[in-house]
Order: structure tokens, then sequence, then C-alpha cells
């Protein structure tokens, strides 16, 4: 298990106490001592209750070596850094799969596409659906989707990661079902500008509509499966990190709202917001691909060139009018 934030840590502990053999990378060496030895990880996970099996590292290679599955949980931007120094170590059959939900600024590829290249050749599977780590570490009914090009390696994911609160469907999307959990964090960017602003129903509504609508059109476009985004890693995702309190990205939203830049909220917190480069990565997408995203549009002004929210939600609110399309 290479990462050892929220997800990654709650990953692990879902898989042994299915008693899989994990060993958890850590990249600070504190994180790690303190799983192995106080069975907790105060940094990234405080409060949970991590089973006194799991076992950590700091050390990359040591946890890949021999392993049969790896399950890439690093924050997007860092997963190519991280991945990449281990190619000659991961083995050439393992099964990797990627729960990471973002899309490389530098080059706008998906996580499944960043492991083609840099760990060629291996079976992956993208794990992704609504599923707050601090849910799952209580056990709380939880339903994701493995998805893969290789039906084989997604129906073993679907396996390995299925337990009594924590039920995994397959698909065959693996674009859209990447794209779909990456771009859901920008729209709940928004859905947290509204609440910063005290607004309501219908505004959040009316969002959530429109967001799954861009969501929908780049994904298409990019030769994803529409239903993919009518599911759990589609509108199931969404609906959660707009509406859920426990969503990071929404929570910068809030704070967005009530005024604070970009730079004031990241000083305050040290867990990585997803939807903030993934903001910048759907407006170069859909300029490439010549589909409108002005939502996410509207979001990336909002992060980079510091426009007031108000003014961003009347710019949307005035845009010419048109058909409900979803194409």
């Amino acid at each position: 298990m290479l990462g050892a934030g929220r997800w990654g840590t709650a990953l692990a502990n879902l898989l042994v106490r299915k008693q899989c053999d994990v060993l958890l990378w850590a990249y600070e060496p504190e994180v790690a001592e303190s799983i192995n030895r106080e069975h907790r990880n105060p940094l990234y996970a405080p409060g949970a209750s991590l089973d006194p099996s799991l076992r950590a590292t700091s050390d990359a290679a040591a946890a890949v070596s021999g392993r049969d599955v790896i399950v890439s949980v690093s924050p997007s931007q860092l997963v190519r850094r991280v991945l990449s120094p281990l190619a000659g170590v991961v083995d050439s059959a393992a099964l990797v799969v990627g729960a990471s939900k973002g899309i490389e600024i530098d080059t706008l590829k998906t996580m499944s596409q960043v492991s083609e290249e840099v760990l060629p050749g291996r079976p992956y599977v993208v794990l992704s659906g609504p599923s707050f780590a601090e849910e799952v570490e209580q056990r709380q009914p939880t339903a994701v989707v493995a998805a893969s090009g290789n039906p084989a390696a997604a129906a073993r994911a679907q396996q390995l990661f299925s337990a009594p609160a924590f039920r995994v469907y397959t698909s065959g999307d693996v674009v859209g079902t990447e794209l779909a959990g990456s771009l859901k964090n920008v729209i709940a960017i928004a859905a947290g500008m509204l609440d910063g602003l005290g607004l309501g129903n219908n505004p959040r509504a009316a969002l959530i509509t429109r967001g799954l609508a861009e969501m929908t059109r780049l994904g298409v476009a990019l030769g994803a499966d529409r239903s993919t985004f009518a599911g759990l890693a589609g509108v199931g995702d969404l609906v959660l990190t707009t509406c859920g309190s426990l969503s990071r990205n929404r929570s910068l939203g809030v704070a967005l709202g009530r005024g604070q830049s970009l730079a004031e909220y990241r000083a305050g917190h040290r867990a990585v917001i997803e939807g903030v480069d993934t903001a910048r990565a759907a407006v170069r997408m859909a300029a490439r691909a010549e589909v409108e995203m002005p939502i996410a549009a509207k979001v990336a002004e909002c992060l980079f060139e510091a426009k007031p929210v108000r003014q961003a939600i009347a710019e949307l609110m005035e845009r010419t009018l048109k058909p409900e399309l979803w194409t």
C-alpha cells in the first residue's frame, strides 16, 4: 500500500481486517513508526483505531518487493514520482490498483496512463466511488467501483476489497471512472463556495446537475461511457463530495466563499486538496477537447485569479440562454 494518508490508511486497515498481509508505505518515518508501535496514524488519520496486525515502513522498495498487489494511494501529483523508482522492483505480473483521484497537471494524464508509462505491462484497476475514509474506518456501508480494461483484474480487485461493509462493483470503463472521480472534486469546491456564501438548496441542486453535465460532456469526448457518470463513480461520488461535511474540497470552497484566498487556506491545512490542480487540468482538457466546462472555468478563476465568488456565480447565471443538453 503506497501512501499512508487518510485513504491509504483506511484501505490498508480494511484489508488487514480481512487477514491480508499488508505493508503500508509512509513517506514520513515517524508515521511508519507510530503505526508499528502505537497502531495509530496521528498525522493523517487522527482518532482512527488501526488493527495491530497492520505493519508500515518508510522504505518504498521494501513495501512493494515480492508483492502480488500494489495499491497506489499517493496524491495524484506525486504518483509518478513515487512509482518511477520502483519499476525494477515491482513484479512484472503484479496487479496495480489506483486509488488516487486526480489528473497529472503537467501532462494531463490520468493515473492509469501514468502507471502504464512507469510500470508498463502490469494489469491496472482503478478503485473509485463515494467513500469518505473516516466512514470506511467506522465500517459504515460503502459501495465503490473497480474498473479495468482487463475483466479478470477487475474481478480480482473486487474480491480483494469486498467486505461486509464495503461492496465493490466492477466496470470496464477506466477513462470514465477516473475522470468522474477527479472532476467531481472541482464541483465540490464550487458547492463549498455556495455554502460559504450562505446560499440554499436551489443553487446546490442546480450546481450538482449542471456539474454532472460538464463532467459527462468531457468524459464522453475523451472516450468514456456516458452511463459511468450516472453510477457510483459519477453521481454517487459527486453527491457525497458536494454535500458531505467530510469533503476537503468542499471545505476549501466554503473558505473561498467566506473570503479566504487559496494561499491563506493552504497555509493552515496540511492535507492535499485534489480539486485544486484538477480545476486547472479540467480547463486545459476541455479546451483541447473543444467542450464547454463553464463551472470548472469559474472555479479555476476563483482559485488562481482571485475572482470574487459572487461575481463568478453571476457570470454563470448570465450566460447565453440555451436548451438543456448533455452532449
